[in-house]
């Protein structure tokens, strides 16, 4: 799939140094900045979605007691 995104001018530059000092393409290193930001992004939206459920209620939260007791790990 074919994506197009506009760089600012700073970025662009820091994309051409890398491609320069490492040999690689400019379309692997945007690969694999994309696919290492879109973890961290998923990660921080989700859980942002999970915190909100919790905050309104819809969402049950278990105490380490409870977590303990269903695994048989209280005593």
């Amino acid at each position: 799939m074919s994506t197009s995104v506009q760089l600012s001018v700073e970025t662009e530059e820091r994309l051409e140094f890398l491609v320069s000092e490492t040999g690689l393409s400019k379309s692997s290193i945007l690969q694999e900045i994309i696919e290492r930001g879109l973890d961290d992004v998923e990660d921080y939206y989700l859980a942002a979605q999970v915190l909100e459920r919790i905050r309104s209620g819809q969402e049950r939260v278990f105490s380490s007691d409870e977590v303990k007791r269903d695994l048989g790990l209280d005593g």
